[in-house]
């Protein structure tokens, strides 16, 4: 019997009617559902209804408790302003990939007062791949101030291959990112790869940030929060022999089992990722304490004007 089971039998077989929801702080969002610390019992995977949305750890719900829990819905202040503002971020990001046009019109005399007539018309692509016109005409009137350059878009780069080490070797029974050690077998390292796609993305462009997202696999170490020891490496695909780690660690997030996160990485971090100084990123730890299997990888990098 599992613990989010166990609890909900207790709990429904002690409580009177009509007190079978209870308040519980979400402790990760995971693939499933939600992880929850309730009354002081971490249940995994508790499934959410689709009107949940923008889960996030630290979250209070309604919980029904029974045989299975349920979240309910949310606790807290209306979420509408923030979806308001994230909509309005969308739509202002998708207008500004539109070149505007005041009016258009048409007709056969020629146009009034104001009006210059356009003796070539010219065209080009700009750094971020948006077409541009630009009108050369026969009178005097000055040129428009350009409009400012828009940052290059977002880029989201994966992983090409990733894997675990331990002894000095490829481990053939960890094919997913391990860090620690939980049979007493010898240490993992685990890594992920990106060949040079990362400073391909970030040639002649300003990074203003990277981030990069993991989910913790269920049924790896202990099921509480643990943290995820990140390391830089040097390698553009796995080794066949010792993965050597570089900079690191760094603590960049913590997750219970089944739980996944996004987390920046240092600036000292981004700055080697982009000049191909560093090319991944990989995961060591030393014993049980802190061993997890680790997924995802994919990482996000923002670039300024």
């Amino acid at each position: 019997m599992t613990a989010a089971e166990d609890l909900g039998r207790a709990l429904a077989g002690g409580a009177p009617a009509g007190a079978q929801t209870v308040s519980a702080q979400v402790v990760d969002v995971t693939e499933a559902g939600v992880n929850l610390e309730c009354q002081g019992t971490l249940l995994l995977d508790v499934a959410c209804p689709d009107s949940y949305r923008g889960r996030a750890a630290g979250d209070w719900v309604a919980v029904r408790i029974g045989a299975v829990p349920v979240v309910l819905w949310r606790l807290g202040p209306d979420p509408g302003g923030t979806d308001d503002a994230s909509i309005r971020e969308i739509a202002a990001d998708v207008a500004a990939d539109l070149v505007a046009i005041s009016a258009y019109t048409w007709g056969t005399a020629v146009p009034g007062a104001g009006w210059e007539q356009v003796t070539t018309l010219w065209t080009r692509r700009d750094s971020n791949g948006t077409g541009q016109l630009y009108a050369q005409i026969g009178g005097s009137t000055p040129s428009p101030t350009p409009p400012p350059t828009r940052p290059p878009k977002t880029v989201k780069i994966s992983p090409t291959a990733a894997g675990s080490w331990r002894g000095g070797s490829p481990d053939d029974y960890a094919a997913t990112p391990v860090q620690g050690d939980w049979t007493g077998g010898g240490n993992r390292r685990g890594a992920w790869f990106y060949g040079t796609a990362i400073a391909a993305a970030c040639a002649g462009k300003a990074v203003s940030s990277m981030k990069v997202a993991f989910t913790r696999r269920s049924g790896s170490g202990v099921n509480a929060k643990r943290p995820l020891h990140v390391y830089l490496h040097t390698y553009t695909s796995p080794p066949s022999g010792q993965l050597t780690l570089g900079a690191g660690p760094e603590e960049l997030l913590s997750l219970s089992a089944g739980g996944k996160g996004t987390a920046a990485l240092p600036p000292s971090w981004r700055t080697a990722l982009a000049s191909g100084s560093a090319r991944g990123l990989a995961i060591y730890a030393d014993g049980r304490t802190d061993y997890m299997a680790v997924t995802g990888g994919q990482i996000t990098i923002t670039f300024s004007g």
